[in-house]
Formats: C-alpha cells, structure tokens, sequence
C-alpha cells in the first residue's frame, strides 16, 4: 500500500475533497458555493447518502452520516460508501485528495478513509499483461481536529496488515509453500520490529510436534513452525497475549480427497489464520502497542502423496495426546493442537486461536461473521465482541457443552479427530479445547476468510479477516491497561 495518509490543521484547498457531513445538521462546506450547498440539501432530504459534484476538474463528495443509527452502523454505512467513491477516484486521477471531518467525529472520518484504502486493493502482480496501471492517490491529506498522529499511524498501519494478510491467502502454493510462508513473516518482522523464530522439520521431529509432522507426512515440502513475538521494553501486561493462527498452505483434503468445484480449487486460502495472525504483529509492532504478544504459526501443505497418513492411523500430538485420525481433512485441528500445546510455556494472559477450521462454520452462518468458542475468557470474550460490532467483523458465540465433548472420544485412541454429522464445528472446538490450560478463545474464519464476489472493500479473494477485529480487540485492551 503506497499511498501516504497526512494530517493536516487547515482544510485542505485546491484538491478534490470528502466531506464527512452529518444528517439533520446545517450543511456547511467550505468549498461549495450557496446553490451548490442547497442542491446539496435537497439530495440530503430526498434521502441521498452520497452526493457527487464534479466541476473543472475537481470534484467534491459530500458524504452524509445518519447520527440516529447505532454507533457501529454508521461505521460500517460509511465504509460502505467507499466502492462508490472509488469510481470518481479513479475516473478524475488527482495524485491528491482530501478528507475532511466536518462533524468532529474521528471514527467516521477514519472509518471513510479505511475503506476507500481497502477497497482499493488488487492483486494482479501474476497479470502479465495489463491495459492500464489501475490508478489511486499518491496521498489523502486528512483534517479531523480530533484525530492525532498516532490514530494516523494507527489508520495506516492496520490497512497495510489488511494488504499483507490478502497477499498470502492470495499467492498460490507454487510461489507460497510453509518455508515461503516463513520468509514472508521474517521479512515483515524486519519491516515492523518484531522477532521470528522459525522452526524447520528437524527441530519439529526433536520436539516430537506430531499433529504438524503428521499433516506433513504426504508432502515433499518440509513443515515449519513460526514464533512472532513483539515484547516492548514495558509491557502493561505481565503475562503475554497468544495468538495462533492456522498455516495449511494448501488444503488437498490429503487420502479424504476434496471435490474440486468451490472446495479444493481455493484452498490456498487456508492458511487465513496464519495470515491474519502475521497481519496482527506486523500492526502491534509498527504502533509500539505497549503489549506482550506472540504469535504461533504452524504451516505445511495437505497432499495425498504415498507416505501420508490415512484413515484410521493414529499419532501422538505435542502433548503425549494420542489421535484416531478419521479424516485427513479434518487437519487444522492436528496443527493448531500442537500450538495450543505449545502455547502453554508461556504461561499466557489469553490465547487465541483463529483459523478456516470447518465447512460447517460457513454453513451455519455464511460469510457475514465468524463462529467463536471460549473457555474461562467470558471477559475477554465481551471486549472482542465489542471490537467485533466496531470493525464490522463480527463474531456469534457457539456452546462448547461437555456433551460434545462425547463425540469425539475414540475407541483405540485417547480422543479422534472428528466427531459425528452434527455439530462439527463445535466437536471440532471441542477438540482444541483438549490442549489448553489457560484462558482460551477460538475463531473459525471459513465462512469470511476468502470471497468469490467481492462485498465493497472486503474485495473478491483473500479478506484478511481477523486482523482489523485483533488489532481492535488489542488497542482496546492497552488503553485499559493505561487507565
């Protein structure tokens, strides 16, 4: 993401402009004229959001908030706006715009301006042969006398995670396999200042990680597993928040082979956790966020090579945990329980783990949120789903009744790695629930996590999902924290 995001202390004059303007209220921009302003008015009462005025070049947007809508609609109608705002962007190429707050509202002005960044994102570095470089402001000056320098750094600094997160769901296994993957993270962390460890199949096999190993078994390319971690010279947390994140850089189904139309054909999006999780430090780490906060990554593809492992086998997880594998499919859960598992030495404040777990999570409640389970977090749970309802990425809390827990006992083994027809999302909670010992939530990103049609700025293939929700969640948390 090139475009530089300034903040000014006079409203910008001579540039194509968004007004942030609210509804009910005297409409006042500077840069009209009076029969503009009462054209303007007029479009406001017939019930228009959006007003358009083009002349000489310059063009101006007036876009209009109803105050009387909670709080987060108006976020998320304002963001919303952004697709149509594109076109004019686009059609006129002024290398600067301007965004103006004209209702003292930093969340709204910042709220225009994330999603006309985020709306703006392509990836087409692959297309050889392109007609025309896609055009987009070089800067957008920002006048809010409320918004500081760090809320801008803030701004930016979660859309370019966005970006990063959308590049790795989006890049093929070809040019993005787990030791791929494991530079991408190194070179990030080198960008925003966090460390990265990587540990390659060697140190898996000493650790006996063997969920990771296991998944890796029908694969010619090796397994890593990544720890990001940003520790800041004093953290207001003593005990460190964990964030897991899924890294199967391509989901074949291995030997419980996928069909192809709308299963296997995408499955390079499955390692959305994992990207979401990079995404995450790579935005707590520009920001200096005054947390503690590690990031476990484990990554491998799925294939049905000869050596994979099969229905029926059983292996034996970090932990000592022994696993019926059932369906080689039902694979993240393998990875993730390793992490869990690992997680524990950190002795953590919270962990969460986020990941494209199961078609049943899409199934239950589509692309428009993510399906999430606790454990002894119900106080972290409600900070998140505050942080959900704001950023638009909203969760729905699942049971994880010990009931569940029923479905996935084993015969042969200590537990398997699915459970029955129903509730598969839930018995597959029920398995991660098995490795933790500290404050726990899961979220199952399968439904949000990759588009086939694009949603206004959650554009069409990797959404990034997750990380504008973490990176809420935590900036949330640290001010708490300050108070």
């Amino acid at each position: 993401m090139d475009t530089k995001l300034i903040k000014c202390d006079t409203i910008p004059e001579g540039v194509p402009a968004l007004y942030m303007a609210a509804k009910g209220s005297d409409i006042r921009v500077p840069a009209l004229s009076d029969s503009e302003t009462e054209y303007v008015k007029s479009r406001i009462e017939r019930g228009d959001d959006l007003i358009i005025l083009s002349r000489l070049g310059l063009y101006t947007c007036v876009v209009v908030n109803d105050c009387s809508k909670p709080v987060a609609e108006q976020l998320e109608s304002t963001r919303r706006m952004s697709a149509k705002i594109l076109q004019v962007v686009k059609e006129h190429e002024h290398p600067v715009i301007a965004a103006v707050d004209l209702v003292n509202d930093p969340e709204l002005i910042s709220a225009l301006v994330e999603g006309l960044l985020l709306v703006n994102y392509r990836f087409d570095k692959y297309v050889t042969r392109k007609e025309r470089k896609e055009f987009f402001p070089d800067e957008i000056s920002i006048y809010c006398p409320y918004l500081n320098d760090d809320d801008i750094t803030r701004l930016r600094s979660v859309c370019e995670a966005v970006y990063l997160a959308r590049d790795l769901v989006n890049e093929p296994l070809s040019h993005l396999n787990a030791s791929g993957l494991a530079d991408r993270l190194r070179d990030m962390g080198a960008h925003a200042g966090f460390e990265v460890e990587v540990m390659n199949k060697q140190k898996l096999e000493s650790l006996k990680m063997g969920g990771l190993l296991a998944v890796n078994k029908g694969s010619v390319d090796p397994p890593t597993f990544s720890v990001m971690e940003w520790k800041p010279e004093n953290p207001i947390n003593d005990k460190p928040v964990v964030l897991a994140g899924k890294g199967v850089v391509y989901d074949t189904g291995g030997l419980s082979l996928k069909p192809t139309s709308k299963s296997m054909d995408y499955m390079k999006c499955d390692m959305a956790g994992a990207a979401t999780v990079a995404g995450v430090l790579y935005t707590v780490a520009s920001c200096r966020l005054p947390l503690h906060v590690i990031g476990l990554i484990p990554a491998t593809d799925n294939r049905p090579d000869g050596n994979a492992i099969v229905p029926g086998d059983i292996i034996t997880m970090y932990d000592g945990t022994t696993v019926e594998v059932l369906n080689t499919d039902a694979e993240g859960r393998l990875l993730l329980g390793d992490a869990l598992s690992w997680a524990k030495q950190y002795d953590p404040a919270l962990v969460i783990d986020i990941a494209t777990l199961t078609g049943s999570a899409q199934a239950a409640i589509g692309t428009q949120g993510m399906v999430a389970m606790h454990r002894d977090a119900a106080a972290w749970y409600s900070l998140l789903e505050e942080s959900g309802y704001h950023t638009h990425e909203r969760t729905v809390l699942f049971p994880l009744w010990d009931e569940y827990f029923e479905m996935i006992r084993s015969d042969v083994a200590d537990i398997k790695n699915i459970g029955g027809r129903e509730a598969g999302t839930i018995t597959a909670g029920k398995f991660l629930e098995h490795f933790i010992s500290y404050p726990w939530i899961h979220l199952d990103i399968a439904g949000p996590a990759f588009l086939h049609t694009a949603e206004t700025y959650r554009t069409k293939g990797g959404t990034g999902t997750g990380v504008r929700l973490l990176a809420d969640f935590l900036f949330r948390y640290a001010m708490k924290g300050k108070k």
